[in-house]
């Protein structure tokens, strides 16, 4: 009964310690996640940037147009002397000059280069969406290892307070019969040393309990010290298989994506390679105005201009000392290492994938065997206390059964966390991690 009556108040005192605190779900995690980690933010930019880089406005498509004006005006003042004797003089001779341009035109255009430079910076596009999509899995992967990891050290501090609270019990009760005459002192004294170190564990349990709160909170780009109460419910997706797995990993995972994304890359490079032996073009047109106005010393007073001035241009770089055929065979061959780090990829995903599936499979039968061993050592527990209290056992037997207890709850509580976290490794190999982030 008085067990009874600790675990209530240990129970409501740990209640009324979390009110005031938000209770963080994992939906609202991954929300917070999206909106604030750092990781995300600077993905979306880069993607941003790639995005831009496939513009019409990269890349030679569209003509520079420029506009240029200029005006001068001179006074002149001076003496000038004929062969014939005969001298001039002019002072404060006025002239004015002005003109204006606009210019439209391309300029060493290779229409090759150019079609293949865009189809490669469409694909790096490409590439760093997947890039974008792989911080997020990853972001969200190591969110739901620490917020499980916080649900984990949550349950931790309330076995381990629960643990102490029936070795405080324990001492009373040694107390109780030392005065009575039904005890040593030494069955005192060992209840006094299992209150300490429980407390020592329990204690260590809390520091590990904030240290990974603050951790999640760094996850989710949050204030380092914001306090916040987390579920501890695990559950499980049902329907899983290894065919189904594999098969969604070959066609899904981004790390595998990526790559067949670079060899598609490589392919580019060797037509942008081929481009040294293409033709360049330039396309130029203009139109200009201009005025002078002379001073009188001039043979010529006023004049006034204006026209439009068109040209094209051809070149051809018939050998441009082999750098061409250099690129070029070195872009084969990046090619052909980007379809043997394929090949790799492939063969990496799928050892991966079956170990993972061997983990969680295993980590599901762990888990279940540490269901079975709770319930026996609960029940033994159970026994135990009795025959503590009728004096059939030593306080030693029943320490032996109390620590049993503790450590078959740890150990199923660790169990659970890491079946669950077994599952999202599946997930994320295989692609879905996404759109399972619910689970």
């Amino acid at each position: 009964m008085k067990k009874t009556i600790a675990l209530i108040i240990t129970s409501m005192s740990l209640i009324f310690s979390i009110q005031g605190q938000e209770v963080l779900t994992k939906e609202k995690a991954i929300a917070i996640a999206l909106e604030n980690n750092y990781n995300i933010l600077l993905a979306k930019n880069t993607t941003l940037t790639s995005k831009n880089n496939t513009s019409i406005l990269n890349g030679g498509y569209l003509p520079t147009v420029s506009i240029a004006a200029g005006a001068n005006h001179r006074i002149n003042t001076g003496e000038s002397k004929f062969q014939n004797g005969a001298t001039s003089t002019v002072e404060k001779a006025v002239s004015d000059n002005y003109n204006a341009s606009l210019a439209l035109g391309y300029r060493n255009v290779n229409l090759y280069n150019l079609i293949y430079s865009l189809k490669r910076l469409k694909e790096t596009y490409k590439i760093s969406e997947i890039q974008a999509k792989q911080v997020l899995e990853n972001t969200l992967s190591t969110l739901f290892f620490a917020y499980y990891e916080v649900a984990r050290l949550k349950e931790n501090t309330q076995i381990q307070t629960q643990n102490l609270e029936i070795s405080k019990e324990r001492l009373k009760r040694a107390e109780y019969n030392f005065e009575y005459g039904q005890n040593t002192k030494l069955d005192v004294l060992n209840a006094e040393v299992d209150v300490n170190n429980d407390k020592i564990t329990l204690s260590n349990s809390k520091q590990q309990f904030a240290n990974s709160k603050r951790d999640l909170n760094m996850v989710l780009g949050t204030e380092v010290q914001k306090e916040f109460d987390v579920y501890t419910e695990v559950s499980f997706l049902f329907g899983l298989s290894l065919d189904d797995l594999l098969k969604k990993a070959l066609l899904r995972n981004t790390t595998l994506q990526e790559t067949k994304r670079n060899k598609v890359l490589s392919e580019y490079d060797i037509k942008i390679s081929q481009s040294g032996w293409m033709p360049s073009i330039s396309l130029t047109s203009s139109y200009a105005w201009s005025q002078q106005n002379n001073d009188n010393t001039a043979n010529l007073i006023f004049q006034d201009g204006k026209g439009v001035n068109l040209g094209v241009g051809l070149a051809w770089n018939i050998f441009d000392g082999g750098t061409s055929i250099k690129n070029n065979r070195n872009a084969k061959i990046a090619l052909e290492s980007k379809d043997i780090l394929l090949k790799q990829q492939s063969a990496l995903l799928e050892r991966n994938v079956v170990n993972g599936w061997e983990i969680y499979q295993n980590a599901l039968l762990v888990l279940d065997a540490q269901k079975t061993n709770l319930a026996t050592n609960q029940l033994n527990f159970k026994r135990s206390k009795e025959g503590y209290k009728l004096g059939q056992i030593t306080s030693i037997d029943f320490r032996q059964a109390q620590l049993n207890l503790t450590n078959a709850e740890l150990n199923l509580s660790s169990a659970r966390y890491k079946a669950k976290n077994a599952e999202l490794n599946l997930l994320q190999l295989s692609g879905g991690l996404i759109e399972n982030a619910s689970y």
